[in-house]
């Protein structure tokens, strides 16, 4: 159990005191908006952070490649689904978090079939699917923020979502037909 592991957990313990504050929230009690959006912030940087320590300290573990990715789902979509029904002037519509959600549904669907075809699998990020976490992070911010152009960014958010979605499609197709090396 590294530094770059525990900063996993970490985040991971965070995600529950962001949806306590993004439900208990009310306009008249609008500090817990504000607290949600120091947790997140907190646990945006804890994602930056924990890689930086895993590369640089070489700590790179086969647990933090499966911890890493457990602890951004677990917040973004709980962030979606609670800012989709919370109480405030600027939500997230309801198809929004149906759309993330349903991405990483058919990204882990997929990182199953090709584990149990193949007996191994290289969880590796796309580009285009950390553009799409850094545009899902910028989603929650902005409707945190209640920022009336909020609609833009998660316009945008879905164009990522959607683009990254159909590329980890063509990636595991590639793997599922031994194209491994061929783009």
């Amino acid at each position: 159990m590294n530094l770059a592991n525990r900063i996993s957990i970490l985040r991971i313990l965070l995600t529950p005191f962001f949806i306590g504050c993004v439900l208990y929230y009310r306009p008249e009690h609008d500090y817990l908006r504000f607290v949600a959006l120091g947790i997140f912030g907190l646990a945006v940087l804890t994602d930056a952070l924990d890689g930086f320590l895993a590369r640089v300290l070489k700590q790179k573990t086969t647990l933090g490649t499966i911890l890493d990715p457990i602890a951004d789902k677990l917040l973004l979509i709980t962030a979606f689904i609670s800012l989709a029904n919370w109480p405030a002037e600027i939500k997230l519509p309801l198809w929004m978090p149906i759309i993330v959600v349903s991405r990483d549904i058919f990204i882990v669907l997929g990182v199953v079939v090709i584990f149990l075809m193949s007996g191994d699998i290289k969880v590796s990020p796309s580009p285009l699917g950390k553009i799409t976490t850094f545009f899902q992070m910028a989603t929650i911010i902005s409707v945190l923020l209640l920022y009336k152009h909020s609609e833009y960014v998660w316009n945008l958010t879905v164009i990522f979502t959607v683009l990254s979605g159909i590329n980890y499609l063509i990636r595991g197709a590639r793997l599922m037909n031994g194209n491994h090396g061929k783009k």
